[in-house]
Order: C-alpha cells, then structure tokens, then sequence
C-alpha cells in the first residue's frame, strides 16, 4: 500500500502526463474542470487511468462525480486504497 505523499505524486504525475498538465498547477485546491480544464471525457480517461496505475476498481459512481478537486481525488482514492 502507498503511503499518502507517494500516492499524491503519482496521481500526479499520470494525469499530467495523460492530460498534458502542469504538475506545478495540479494543488490541492486545484479544480479538476475549471483550473485544470478537463470535461465530462477526460473524466472517463481519468478513471481508466487511475484504474491501471492503482490496480484498482472506481465503481462508485456518485462519489466520482462528487469529485471536484485535486483534494477531493487524493481523498477519494485514499480511502478506496484503506478498503483494499
């Protein structure tokens, strides 16, 4: 299991490189489809993604599409890494 810091780099580090972003701009507070510019597709990408980096399942649609923020996936992904 990744510990905190290291999951956040590399949520990090895929989605810029997936999506083309500045990592430097990918903070907390950061807003998936306002600061970052992604829309409702590059959400989808973001889940396969995800899936593959962390060998994990995001079936859980509601709290997907609660996700707003950078914060907010750290969170999300955190928690789904504890149930594991």
């Amino acid at each position: 299991m990744m510990d905190e810091a290291d999951l956040r780099l590399k949520v990090v580090e895929v989605l810029a490189e997936e999506f083309e972003l500045d990592p430097a701009e990918m903070g907390p507070e950061a807003t998936l489809y306002e600061d970052l510019g992604l829309d409702s597709l590059d959400a989808v990408d973001m889940v396969v993604v995800l899936e593959k980096t962390f060998g994990l399942k995001l079936t859980d649609e509601e709290a997907l599409r609660s996700i707003r923020t950078m914060e907010d996936l750290f969170q999300f992904l955190l928690a789904l890494q504890v149930k594991q």
